[in-house]
C-alpha cells in the first residue's frame, strides 16, 4: 500500500482526527462509555493504520520503540502513583479524597481523572508494543541480512 496515493493521503488527513476523537473518548469517560482503555485503543487504532499504509519501519521511526516503552512506564507510574499518594496522604490506597481534602467530593473527578490517563497511556504503548513485535522483521525491506523471508509486506507465505 506505500505508492497507494489515495491510502496514503485519506491516512494522512484521518489520524489526526482518529486522535482528537480518542482524547474526545477520553476525557467523556466518566459521562458517558469511554475512559482510558477504549481511548488507549483508538490512538493505537490510528497508528496501525498508519504502520499498515507506510510500512512498519516507518511506524518505527514514527513511534520508536523506547517512545512507548517510556509511555507504558509512565502510564502504570501515574496509575500506583495516584494511589500511593493516597496511601501518603493517610487514605486509603485510590482513595480520590486525598486530592484535595477540603472538597472530597470535588476530588473524585480529578483523582479518577489521573487514573484514566494512566490507563490510557499503558493501553497505547502495550497495543503499539504488540503490533512492533508482530510486524518487526516481515516486511524483505526491513530485513537487514538481505534475506527475502516474507512474500508480503506482513509475513504471509505463499
Amino acid at each position: 500500500m506505500k505508492e497507494n496515493p489515495i491510502m496514503r493521503l485519506a491516512v494522512r488527513w484521518n489520524l489526526p482526527f482518529m486522535v482528537v476523537f480518542a482524547l474526545y473518548t477520553q476525557t467523556h469517560g466518566e459521562l458517558g462509555p469511554g475512559g482510558g482503555f477504549q481511548s488507549g485503543v483508538i490512538v493505537a487504532a490510528a497508528f496501525f493504520l498508519y504502520g499498515l499504509v507506510f510500512g512498519g519501519a516507518e511506524m518505527r521511526r514514527v513511534v520508536p520503540r523506547w517512545f512507548t516503552d517510556l509511555l507504558a512506564a509512565g502510564g502504570v507510574l501515574l496509575y500506583v502513583g495516584t494511589g500511593l499518594y493516597s496511601m501518603f496522604m493517610g487514605y486509603e490506597f485510590l482513595d480520590h479524597a486525598a486530592v484535595m481534602p477540603s472538597n472530597p467530593g470535588g476530588a473524585e473527578p480529578w483523582g479518577m481523572t489521573l487514573v484514566e490517563y494512566g490507563v490510557g497511556l499503558t493501553v497505547f504503548a502495550v497495543m503499539m508494543t504488540i503490533f512492533n513485535e508482530i510486524t518487526e522483521g516481515t516486511n524483505p525491506e526491513d530485513n537487514q541480512t538481505g534475506e527475502s523471508g516474507a512474500d508480503t509486506e506482513f509475513g504471509a507465505r505463499a
